[in-house]
């Protein structure tokens, strides 16, 4: 296997994906690695449990992608080559205390501010909104661009010019302070902070962390605006129509290859060892990868990299461990509030209190007592996706250790490893902590399948220790600090090496957001003379 391209993509994550596809439409030749069997990373689709439900195995909502650069730039060519979304336009998401009280987002924040128990805060949430939205080509581009460049200070100045100092400052403050904080000055009651409190570990943050109190309304504002989209037929499908656009455009795919090492000339990267084979690269080379992999391992030892970043990647932190739980059901469940049942996506959760205890029973090894139970409930939206009249629940556990040490309720022998037997005794408290919601789930369980966070890490090099979202993402390792500091811009240290993925900003989940930089990046400073001609679309 031998062959020179323009570019090389290493990592066939939503982030190499949107990356191949936006090099190629501009005119690039892209040969694009992957060392599983399968495009996709954490994209998959599969009868987990019985014949007849799809599950989708890892990730599965698409807010972020649908309202990011990247589908502004791919979406056409994605829906031409079979992509559908289904989405709602009433209940988006809610949460169950455990005392059963239920507070319920609509799309129309209106509709969702009305359920408050304090008036002050229906007017200061809508204000929430209304601010984040009014300020969303400042904030989204800093929080998009390339925060190391001149591009991001048009933004700043922007965000200056429209709230001048003392609103700027505050955003500034937001950015600082946590999630749980932020809902303590911002609202009198707590039904925003048990709303969106539980969001904050999809951005791999806990409710404690500083940046939740940016994050928060920017999830809120998120969700409203664009619900929680869905894959018709399964998030396999999203994989398929961009391996379906590559083609058409001419990438080379090349699977079950994984890079070996990166080949260093005169100091500069120009191409890979992967599969026994190497392939040349005349201007990039972009990795998709951890940066402990990339400094660590990937790149030899004579690269021009400081050793302080070398140092700071060895000692890259990563966040806690997750794991997926997939159950197939004879029937939607019952449950005590029948609101529930066209919730696509809910966490049981008393909010800040409960999740950032859970949060900290992980950190210290320990299985959490009374876990945030993530439930997704896709057939609402996507009914194919089950047997006619079954149900299937999407079970997502965000607080875990890689290696429990402990338990915190004291009942399951955690002793150092995820076994058979521990797997199945934390499995049935989480059942248990949603049928006090729901209590005919154990009569309606016809299956269940767990992925472990070993499981995680095994599929998915980029899950170090289990951990789905590529690194924490505390602030002092996120947004200008992300990976690391002295390498936190997507060109790295290296001469023709760039570095995507969930490890770099903007960040983890499914947006895309790195690979659309980086590849804008580079058709935008490269002559098209140098480029091969590209393949006209059909």
């Amino acid at each position: 296997m031998t062959g020179t391209v323009d570019a090389i993509v290493v990592g066939s994550g939503v982030n190499g994906l949107v990356a191949a596809a936006e090099l190629a439409k501009g005119g690039w030749s892209v040969v694009l690695v992957e060392g599983s069997r399968r495009l996709g990373g954490f994209i998959a689709t599969e009868e987990r449990t019985l014949p007849g439900y799809l599950h989708d195995t890892y990730s599965s909502w698409h807010p972020l992608f649908v309202s990011g650069r990247a589908y502004a730039a791919l979406g056409k060519d994605l829906h031409r080559h079979g992509l559908e979304y289904r989405n709602t336009d009433g209940l988006v998401t809610g949460t169950v205390t455990d005392d059963g009280r239920v507070v319920l987002a609509h799309r129309d924040p209106a509709t969702t501010a009305e359920s408050f128990g304090h008036a002050e805060d229906r007017a200061a949430y809508l204000a929430m909104l209304r601010r984040f939205i009014d300020n969303i080509d400042a904030v989204g581009g800093i929080l998009g661009d390339e925060l190391r460049s001149p591009r991001v200070l048009r933004h700043i100045v922007r965000l200056l010019r429209r709230e001048r100092f003392s609103g700027t400052e505050a955003w500034l403050r937001a950015t600082v302070t946590s999630g749980r904080s932020y809902c303590r000055s911002a609202f009198r009651g707590d039904e925003p902070d048990a709303l969106w409190a539980p969001w904050l570990l999809h951005a791999g943050l806990s409710p404690d962390h500083a940046s939740g109190g940016l994050m928060l309304p920017a999830i809120a504002a998120t969700l409203h605006g664009f619900g929680v989209p869905v894959v018709a037929g399964g998030a396999h499908l999203f994989v398929r129509a961009f391996e379906r656009l590559l083609g058409e455009l001419g990438v080379d795919i090349r699977t079950g290859q994984p890079v070996e090492r990166l080949l260093l000339t005169d100091g500069r990267v120009t191409g890979v060892v992967a599969g026994g084979g190497t392939i040349r690269a005349r201007h990039a080379v972009l990795a998709s990868v951890t940066p402990t992999a990339l400094y660590g391992r990937m790149l030899p030892p004579d690269a021009p990299v400081p050793p302080a970043v070398r140092d700071r990647a060895r000692y890259y932190r990563y966040g806690r461990s997750a794991m997926q739980l997939h159950i197939a059901l004879t029937a939607p469940l019952r449950w005590h509030d029948e609101r529930l049942a066209g919730v696509p996506l809910l966490h049981l959760s008393d909010g800040s209190a409960s999740t950032a205890i859970a949060c900290a029973e992980a950190e210290a090894g320990l299985l959490p007592r009374r876990p945030t139970v993530v439930v997704g409930q896709q057939y609402v939206l996507d009914p194919p996706r089950v047997p006619e009249g079954a149900a299937a629940l999407w079970i997502q556990l965000q607080e875990l250790p890689y290696e429990p040490i402990g338990d915190a309720a004291g009942e399951l022998d955690a002793t150092g490893r995820w076994t058979g037997e521990l797997t199945e005794g934390y499995v049935r408290r989480v059942l248990e902590r949603i049928a006090r919601h729901a209590p005919d789930l154990p009569h309606k369980v016809l299956a269940w399948n767990a992925v472990t966070p070993p499981d995680l890490a095994a599929y998915n090099p980029n899950a170090v220790a289990g951990d789905p979202y590529g690194g924490s993402a505390e602030l002092d390792q996120n947004l200008l600090w992300r990976p690391v500091p002295g390498a936190s811009r997507h060109a790295t240290p290296v001469p023709g090496l760039w570095h995507i993925g969930a490890s770099t900003h903007p960040g983890p989940g499914l947006g895309g957001g790195s690979g659309h930089l980086v590849a804008q990046q580079l058709v935008r400073s490269t002559p098209r003379s140098n480029r091969r001609r590209p393949r006209p679309s059909r």
